[in-house]
């Protein structure tokens, strides 16, 4: 194994909180129906519009493309008072499979900017070498376009590769792409929908990491 691919929001980073609020803010700021929280945290790791699709069924591409516009803006003024944090043993996990010699990446459905501006505000951009972002593929998650990118320019073939990530989609991801997998329980997603996506792996703490690779 050389790389590992991490999702961001539910793996490495704890922005639940930040999300389901940010998306209700949205619904009452549009005048929508206020969906709850599990609909909400359902959504995650889907691309931003691709949840207001869900979310808003029926709905036209306008009025989605302006959910999404509102939540961009709501997100940035949350954040400053619900500040995301790392989930336990995040900076830990990531410096030790440095050490070792991986290569770390992260795979979202974040854009850039967003992601960026996260890895850098939680201390840990040193660690990753390399990033795709929504708005770096056609296709989003669960297509392995995300990880496939990522082996084609990193040089690394499939089978010294690792997907990790807390939802299904990721899951999906990862095996579209013939490698590894391995899910999260303490992000979004749930052990049983892990294990029917198929996960090679499922931990429960992120530096149960270290003894599989």
């Amino acid at each position: 194994m050389q790389l590992v691919i991490f999702d961001f929001d539910g793996t490495l980073g704890d922005t639940c909180a930040n999300i389901i609020k940010t998306m209700q803010d949205t619904f009452r700021t549009l005048s929508y129906p206020v969906a709850g929280e599990d609909a909400i945290r359902a959504t995650i790791g889907l691309p931003l519009e691709e949840s207001f699709r869900v979310l808003l069924p029926g709905q036209p591409e306008e009025a989605i493309l302006e959910c999404a516009r509102v939540y961009r803006e709501i997100f940035e003024l949350n954040r400053k008072e619900l500040v995301p944090g790392l989930f336990p043993h995040v900076v830990e996990t990531l410096r030790a499979l440095q050490e070792r010699g991986f290569v770390l990446s992260v795979a979202t459905s974040r854009r850039s900017r967003s992601l960026t501006g996260f890895l850098h505000d939680m201390g840990i951009a040193g660690f990753i070498s390399y990033q795709v972002c929504a708005d770096m593929v056609e296709k989003a998650k669960p297509d392995p376009e995300a990880v496939l990118k990522t082996l084609r320019e990193l040089g690394v073939a499939a089978a010294d590769a690792l997907v990790v990530g807390d939802m299904p989609v990721d899951i999906l991801m990862g095996r579209g792409a013939g490698v590894k997998t391995c899910g999260v329980t303490y992000g979004n997603g749930s052990r049983e929908s892990l294990a029917a996506a198929g996960a090679d792996w499922i931990i429960d703490d992120i530096s149960e990491l270290l003894a599989l690779i």
